[in-house]
């Protein structure tokens, strides 16, 4: 189980990053696994629990030391979002978006707008939120519509829609990219902090999903918005780069996720398999259920392995762009295969909603999704293959 796993977690990490994974799995047992369940039920996000986790030094890890966090690496993030999401997924992607939001202010920001911003979300106070994706602009960046346009005293004025905005229900603070110059393509691109309460912003209703309901998603739509010149965070020419480097930082945290998902899983199978009688013996003494997770304990070292080497690589200051790609594609496969392995271990038992299967299943096939399918991964993945050659993926 997750508390006798911090070893292992803490492997190749400072003393404090191995503090930190301790904080975090006593948050999990006290936070996060007692109300998960009720979350999902409730169709919620949990707002409340922002506070709590920034008390706990989660919501700044990966923020410099001189911003206010806790300057941990990539590696040991990758492990902190591991033993979050053993026990929900949408409240462990909601976290981990709040903290890039602050992260890019933390370190693309000036020291007024760090100065203005930071406090509030280092303390959980305003919840941040990433807004690229549109209704029409899904995996294709470059075609972004929301534009911003030149307003009087050098503000800029925002009009258009984003999709699929996680904490979209909950965000105080929003990084939005925007189109400043449609004919100057990504370059056009910049990013544009939008506050919560700024008139014209608009929240849709709360995705009704698959599940992954903590993490809040919905629309959010810009009308008529005045945003000051101050709150340019990145400037057109930067802003599509900087989107797709924090989507590819994204897709490892993705696979990280999907580790401590099917660890939870396969734990509790093996653990139900241990103690359930059935013709005289536990069903675990059956040689075919052996197999069967020991095969998902296969899939989820190997999970472990290419998330670790593409952490590593971020953290040796790496793109790691294929490295991202190949541990997203094969932890959300894997995640797929493992959790419905294990429930299918658990019988009927594992359909019930106080168990963490279904949720898990279900965020499974939300991480398909997430920060570039699995069909996009093949490209980036192809695009490596070819590009020695000059040759360009299809």
């Amino acid at each position: 189980m997750l508390e006798n796993d911090i070893d292992r977690l803490g492997d190749g990490l400072l003393d404090h990053e191995v503090a930190l994974l301790g904080r975090a799995a006593d948050f999990v047992r006290r936070e996060i696994r007692p109300q998960a369940a009720r979350w999902e039920a409730d169709r919620r996000p949990p707002k409340e629990l922002f506070s709590a986790a920034a008390d706990a030094g989660l919501a700044g890890a990966i923020l410099p030391v001189e911003a206010g966090g806790a300057g941990i690496g990539m590696l040991a993030a990758s492990r902190l979002a591991e033993t979050l999401a053993r026990a929900d997924f949408g409240f462990t992607f909601a976290l981990k978006v709040h903290a890039n939001a602050a992260n890019a202010i933390a370190r693309r920001g000036r020291p007024d707008q760090q100065d203005r911003f930071l406090p509030d979300m280092l303390a959980g106070h305003r919840i941040g939120a990433f807004c690229l994706t549109e209704p029409e602009a899904g995996s294709d960046a470059t075609a972004i519509a929301c534009r911003a346009s030149a307003a009087p005293g050098g503000d800029w004025r925002v009009d258009g829609a984003k999709a699929w905005v996680t904490n979209g229900i909950v965000a105080g603070v929003m990084g939005v990219y925007v189109q400043t110059d449609a004919a100057a393509g990504w370059r056009g691109i910049a990013n544009l902090i939008v506050e919560g309460d700024t008139a014209g912003v608009r929240r849709g209703p709360a995705y009704d999903m698959l599940g992954g309901h903590a993490a809040g998603l919905c629309d959010v739509t810009f009308q008529d918005c005045l945003v000051p010149a101050d709150n340019m965070l990145i400037v057109p020419g930067e802003g599509f780069k900087a989107a797709m480097a924090g989507i590819n930082m994204a897709r490892m945290f993705v696979a990280a996720i999907c580790s401590g998902m099917i660890a939870e899983c396969l734990d509790r199978a093996v653990e139900y398999g241990a103690g359930r009688m059935a013709f005289g013996q536990p069903i675990l003494a059956n040689q075919g259920l052996q197999w069967e997770l020991a095969e998902v304990a296969t899939d989820l070292e190997a999970t472990r392995r290419l998330t670790e080497h593409a952490a590593r690589a971020l953290d040796a200051g790496r793109p790691a762009i294929a490295e991202c790609a190949h541990a997203k594609k094969f932890a959300t496969r894997a995640a797929l295969r493992g959790i419905s392995t294990c429930m299918q271990a658990m019988g009927a038992r594992g359909l019930k909603a106080d168990e963490p299967f279904a949720r898990h299943f279900a965020a499974a096939k939300m991480c398909a999704f997430l920060d570039g399918t699995t069909e996009i991964q093949n490209i980036v993945i192809a695009r490596s293959l070819l590009r020695p050659h000059g040759l360009e993926a299809s």
